[in-house]
């Protein structure tokens, strides 16, 4: 390293000090007041950009009886604040284009979609969804259940019911003549129904 390079000197120098504040370029704009007009106030709606430069004095009494809603009715107000919700930018509400073709809750038309494998034929009659009962979604533990009493995931409580009473009464050991071998079964059987209570499909 270098101790005598400019740049290392320049690093651990003291900035120098800041000068004073240069004289202000503006007089107050209050009336009949000489003093230094150093500080900026906004001069309102529909000159946003634009300031006045007060003293001062000047502008904490400009600021005290500053109204930016001045002159405007309150359906005015009302509106402003409205549309300060979004940035005053246009805004539609969902559904005004409606006399457009392809709107979304149109009738599907034969044309509208391009099925060259027709497989939206047997979903769509006549331009309509056909209302199709969809599949219940189960958890994987419920279907682990389901699958264990050997249902399917339609399965309602009934089914559930009759095929647990016939699991059980098949793999108890009273039913084999006092044969333990089923009990990891039985237990099986007796966890999923639990399990099926639980998730309430019983």
């Amino acid at each position: 390293m270098d101790l005598n390079s400019p740049l290392f000197d320049r690093i651990r120098v003291k900035p120098e000090p800041r000068q004073e504040r240069r004289e202000a370029r503006f007089r107050c704009d209050a009336p009949g007041c000489e003093a230094e007009g150093a500080y900026r106030a906004p001069m309102g709606r529909q000159r946003e950009g634009q300031y006045f430069c007060f003293c001062l004095d000047h502008v904490r009494e400009y600021n005290n009886s500053y109204n930016y809603f001045n002159g405007m009715s309150d359906a005015d107000v009302a509106r402003y604040m409205k549309d300060a919700t979004t940035g005053h930018r246009p805004t539609w509400a969902m559904g005004v284009k409606r006399g457009q073709t392809a709107f979304r809750e149109d009738r599907v038309r034969d044309g509208d979609v391009a099925d060259p494998l027709g497989l939206y034929r047997q979903r769509f009659h006549r331009g309509r969804p056909q209302t199709e009962k969809a599949a219940p979604s189960h958890s994987a533990v419920t279907l682990k259940a389901l699958n264990a009493l050997g249902l399917e995931d339609t399965a309602g409580a009934e089914a559930i019911k009759t095929r647990y009473k016939e699991l059980v009464k098949r793999h108890h050991p009273d039913a084999n003549g006092g044969d333990r071998s089923c009990e990891e079964r039985l237990r099986e059987i007796i966890h999923a129904y639990k399990t099926l209570r639980a998730a309430k499909l019983v």
